[in-house]
């Protein structure tokens, strides 16, 4: 068992995939000398060599659409998108051609690859560079979303959606690339679609994804310690395909759900948990479905407003007390 950053952790997930399958290629922009612009493919150039590492022009269609083309041809491509709000430069690409090939042609195309991006607040970038918008692809039928919290779940998250036969985007929070964790030595495979129960409690379920995850955890244990109120933790890890079934089991136990999202709260993921639970869920609730989001505004650069946007521990413990207490 090896301790790993969460950037390292990205690059061992490439490594594993390239060094097992020589059809994977990578692309993007700074990610061959330099190493990526968070230093998470540190390396690879060095490994792999300079026709399956690609620097890019900075150009977010050439990156999405040569990886696109790769596939079609055969190649297990992966290409990175520096900020996950650039993705709104190429998405006609991503949710009209990438999202739709193999339905459009009835499965004679499959675009195996993986679109990789660092996603969310926390580093200070302002609104152009600090959205969540994992929900945005989470609403294009075709496309598989992940957004791993630790960097065990990076690397088999990654190597999942490598071996994946259709497009999968993995959302890298980018505040837990410094983060440190156990990954198992060897080869690592995860599986999408699978969420992980951290946390067993009685009085209510709560639901988060990525950095989100690590608060709600921090927050369970304030809730248990100083108010006695026992929270479950349920790590969503894959929104589509989404383990439903997880959530409900769990939801079922307290009676209660909560979202914690890092997200706008306009049509975020937990929405969708919230109506499913809703739907399959209602009788077993003991009370209001509590969503614990971002309001709906452009992220901030202050420091001080960026970290009251995006849900803190103390907002966490605060409304659940309020609501569940």
């Amino acid at each position: 068992m090896a301790e790993l950053t969460y950037r390292d952790a990205v690059a061992a997930g490439i490594a594993q995939e390239m060094e097992r399958d020589e059809r994977v290629v990578f692309l993007g922009e700074d990610v061959a000398a330099a190493g990526g612009v968070f230093k998470t493919t540190v390396g690879l150039l060095e490994r792999f060599g300079p026709k399956r590492v690609r620097d890019c022009p900075i150009s977010e269609q050439a990156i999405v659409g040569a990886a696109m083309g790769a596939a079609m041809t055969g190649l297990r491509p992966i290409a990175e998108i520096m900020f996950s709000d650039f993705l709104a430069v190429c998405w006609d690409m991503v949710a009209n051609e990438i999202a739709k090939a193999r339905y459009m042609t009835n499965g004679q195309v499959s675009l195996p690859l993986v679109i990789r991006t660092a996603n969310g607040a926390g580093s200070r970038f302002g609104a152009q560079h600090s959205q969540s918008v994992e929900n945005w692809a989470m609403a294009v039928p075709g496309l598989k979303v992940v957004a791993p919290a630790t960097p065990a779940d990076v690397k088999g998250l990654i190597a999942a959606a490598v071996r994946d036969p259709d497009p999968v985007i993995v959302f890298e929070q980018k505040s837990l690339y410094s983060m440190k964790g156990e990954v198992p030595d060897g080869e690592l495979v995860d599986e999408l679609g699978k969420a992980r129960v951290l946390r067993q409690g009685r009085d209510c379920t709560i639901v988060a994804l990525a950095l989100m995850v690590h608060r709600a955890l921090e927050a369970a244990e304030i809730l248990e310690r100083e108010h006695g109120i026992s929270a479950t933790v349920v790590d969503v890890r894959s929104l589509v395909p989404l383990d439903a079934r997880t959530i409900l089991a769990e939801v079922a136990k307290t009676g209660w759900l909560v979202t914690v999202e890092e997200n706008p709260r306009l049509c975020g993921w937990g929405a969708e948990i919230a109506s499913i639970v809703a739907d399959e869920c209602f009788w077993s609730l003991d009370g209001p479905i509590v969503r614990i989001t971002s309001p709906h505004v452009p992220l901030p650069a202050a420091d001080q407003l960026e970290d009251a946007t995006i849900p803190s521990v103390a907002r966490i413990v605060g409304t659940i007390r309020e609501r569940v207490d």
